[in-house]
């Protein structure tokens, strides 16, 4: 991981994301964050910690990009997991358990980007 600079800005995304524990858009961390920022500034750091291996893209069915977290130790190519997306509360979390599945012969998977959509435990007990 290239070695960057810290930033109030850097320090603030990781804070919101750290504190929810899920993945947000970009509009619910800008939301979030107490000092003034620019718009296209967090959308830079975000993808530059996405670059760097500290968080990973996840893409909703409505096109909607949303950004997590890794979890301490695990490698960006090889934390493979679904993702599920809350049709009430609108958010989006990483599953617990990786991904397990197979393809036809011949095809060989390098990215896995499941989102799988409906209604999550805390919007179901309600």
């Amino acid at each position: 991981m290239k070695k960057r600079r810290n930033t109030p800005t850097k320090a603030a995304v990781l804070e919101v994301l750290t504190k929810t524990g899920k993945a947000l858009s970009q509009d619910a961390i800008e939301a979030q964050i107490s000092i003034d920022i620019n718009r296209a500034t967090i959308y830079r750091v975000l993808n530059r910690f996405c670059d760097d291996g500290v968080l990973h893209k996840v893409i909703a069915e409505d096109g909607k990009q949303y950004f997590a977290l890794y979890e301490s130790g695990k490698k960006a190519l090889t934390h493979q997991h679904f993702h599920f997306k809350c049709k009430v509360c609108d958010t989006l979390e990483c599953l617990p358990d990786e991904v397990s599945f197979t393809i036809p012969e011949g095809y060989v998977v390098e990215n896995v980007n499941c989102v799988l959509t409906g209604v999550c435990k805390k919007c179901a007990k309600l």
